[in-house]
């Protein structure tokens, strides 16, 4: 199987053109590890849609499922566009939270920024978490996906890697959820720490960062219809939220290198 490892901001899959296959638990799981596998998030595999340009079907380093993830698509749109499978600049890739639509930007050839199109984002009353050892406020906002978005003073501070997972498996979320940490830094600018759910701590999390950019515009953090800069640990996301809470997000999508594995 030929797969080729893409980032957009750090947070890297593995990017494969076909079928997913029967053993993909197992083999998501071997070569995501990044000691002994080729070392990513998870894995993309690209298929033929009936609906839309492409299709794409992501898998957490651990082997579960996701609907959606914003860095992934944007790399699906320099992966179908790169590799020859279209000369369109506007695309529709079919996720399992719906049809996501991408307009690519083209430098010397190759795409270097895409702008997606979202769709809506559903904001939740806040939700107050327990813990042995104190409590959290958590924004619930879905993108097609879960997330607890959670305002804190000092983002460098948070000790993401203890608290994410008590977060992500509280038992107000059955199927789990990703956990945003974020700090608003200066007007319509948020820095933003994630710990992804099936994946930990990741470098950069889009539909976390439009997550974050929705709850901060619910609570007058920061401003509808402007451009939010969200800063995460592996570079920039831009994202802007209209009134009805319609997502746009715009970054970098990176190609790595190319790779080959035994798929049994």
């Amino acid at each position: 199987m030929h797969f080729t490892k893409m980032h957009g901001l750090g947070n890297d899959y593995l990017y494969v053109y076909g079928k997913v296959p029967e053993n993909i638990t197992e083999l998501c799981t071997k070569l995501s590890d990044r000691h002994f596998g080729a070392g990513s998030d998870g894995m993309i595999f690209i298929e033929q849609s009936d609906i839309a340009d492409c299709r794409m079907r992501i898998y957490n380093a651990d082997g579960s499922e996701a609907k959606m993830c914003g860095n992934g698509v944007r790399c699906v749109g320099k992966y179908f566009y790169d590799k020859g499978y279209t000369d369109k600049t506007h695309l529709t890739v079919e996720t399992l939270s719906g049809i996501k639509t991408l307009d690519l930007r083209i430098i010397a050839g190759k795409v270097r920024y895409v702008t997606v199109d979202m769709g809506y984002a559903e904001v939740s009353e806040d939700k107050k978490l327990y813990f042995s050892d104190g409590e959290l406020t958590c924004t619930p906002v879905s993108v097609g996906n879960p997330h607890a978005v959670i305002f804190v003073s000092d983002a460098e501070k948070t000790s993401v890697a203890s608290l994410g997972p008590l977060v992500e498996h509280y038992k107000d979320f059955p199927d789990g959820v990703n956990a945003e940490f974020v700090e608003v830094i200066g007007q319509n600018a948020l820095r933003m720490r994630v710990w992804e759910r099936g994946s930990g701590i990741t470098m950069a999390c889009g539909t976390g960062a439009c997550a974050s950019a929705t709850a901060a515009v619910s609570k007058g953090l920061c401003d509808y219809g402007k451009p939010i800069k969200v800063y995460l640990d592996g570079g920039t996301l831009e994202i802007c939220v209209s009134a009805d809470n319609r997502i746009t997000m715009t970054g970098p999508a990176e190609t790595v290198y190319e790779g080959d594995t035994a798929i049994c």
